[in-house]
């Protein structure tokens, strides 16, 4: 079997992937992606309608990638002609003294944000509870997944790069610095350059190929829960009156540690409307460790009730007796720092820690950056720390 002969392989077609393969396609670099499942499919991370967008962090140096990846959102919007990101605003809440951080950096790194007392934020969104003072930062929203993969893909193509679905990699061979053998059932790749960008896979891959932090997967549980009523005022993708998810905006729900709340719900609740699919609420980080080929999709019947719990006290515009739970999977480093790193011809993306589809076309761009020139981001996202 002779080798094929590229510039580079990105391996994963999820959203990283594609987003390092559409920027260097565009550079025009000889670019293939493999993607071991069909197209659509549900076994990771970058499935489904909805992820939260925002702009605040208690870090700037998160909040200036998220600016960075806000003007490439709008850019793939206009190359594709599909609208990915909705602006809906979003909300921070709770007893956690890590949202005045939030709010710091917001101020520091020019991001509209303010406090709004808790009788006003009701007022406002009464299919929410609040009990603390809310930070809300009306920038954000949410991106839906699969039109983003898509259209990251698609781009992709345009500008040269194959993308292939259902080949799935046996292994991934250093030749020297610049060659990088890659083997699948049917083919023999021979690049400059190979991106992992693999998700739950990425140790399987490359475990002993290249060093990595400690990567926990887990298959998170969210549920979305039917809303009763809309929220507040219609988001910037409509929603008529007859749409009950109309106006929700993203929200995440810190709560004082140690309390019994805490406890319960595990620290604090995210959310944010789906639409087609009501209200999505989840635990952050919390699921059962997996192996990622043997996972059972099934909602671990605890974390569910306590979820259906959190609905029922703190979302009285949804029904906490009327859900669906969905599954993905989160690969989280220890210290939730993404790596974003080059050994030899290897570029590594992994660990986004259920924080990253938000950045994604900043780090296909740091990636490309990484494959082409070497240049590494943030210290932080090296993969030895």
């Amino acid at each position: 079997m002779s080798a094929q002969r590229v510039d580079v392989v990105v391996l994963g077609g999820g959203a990283m992937g594609s987003a390092a393969a559409w920027q260097l396609a565009r550079r025009g670099v000889d670019t293939v992606l493999l993607e071991r499942f069909a197209a659509g499919h549900t076994r990771g991370a970058s499935h489904g309608a909805s992820r939260i967008f925002r702009l605040v962090y208690p870090d700037v140096g998160y909040i200036r990638l998220a600016q960075r990846a806000l003007v490439g959102w709008r850019e793939l919007e206009d190359l594709a002609g599909v609208p990915l990101l909705t602006v809906t605003g979003g909300l921070e809440h709770g007893a956690d003294p890590v949202l005045d951080q939030v709010a710091e950096a917001a101020a520091s790194a020019g991001v509209g944000a303010r406090w709004l007392a808790p009788r006003d934020a009701a007022a406002r969104w009464p299919g929410l509870r609040f009990d603390t003072r809310v930070l809300f930062h009306p920038d954000s929203g949410r991106l839906h997944a699969d039109r983003s993969v898509t259209a990251l893909q698609e781009n992709a193509a345009k500008h040269g790069a194959e993308v292939r679905h259902e080949t799935p990699v046996n292994t991934v061979t250093i030749r020297d610095e610049d060659a990088v053998e890659v083997r699948t059932d049917d083919d023999v790749y021979l690049a400059r350059r190979v991106i992992v960008a693999a998700g739950a896979w990425t140790a399987k891959l490359l475990g002993g190929v290249v060093p990595l932090p400690a990567l926990r997967v887990t298959q998170e549980q969210p549920a979305h829960f039917a809303p009763l009523a809309p929220a507040g005022a219609a988001g910037a993708d409509g929603g008529g009156a007859a749409d009950a998810g109309a106006g929700w905006p993203s929200f995440v729900h810190l709560l004082a540690a140690g309390t019994r709340e805490a406890v319960s719900f595990h620290g604090g609740v995210y959310g944010l409307y789906t639409p087609g699919g009501g209200i999505k609420v989840g635990f952050h980080g919390v699921g059962p460790v997996v192996d990622p080929d043997r996972r059972d999709f099934t909602a671990e019947p605890t974390q569910l009730a306590a979820l259906r719990e959190y609905v029922r006290r703190w979302l009285p515009g949804a029904d906490p007796d009327s859900y669906h739970p969905i599954s993905c999977t989160y690969t989280t480093t220890p210290d939730s720092h993404f790596v974003l790193d080059r050994h030899g011809p290897v570029v590594v993306a992994a660990g986004f820690s259920g924080h990253g589809f938000k950045f994604v076309p900043a780090i296909g761009a740091i990636l490309a950056d990484l494959a082409i020139e070497g240049t590494r981001p943030d210290p932080r996202f090296a993969s030895t720390r």
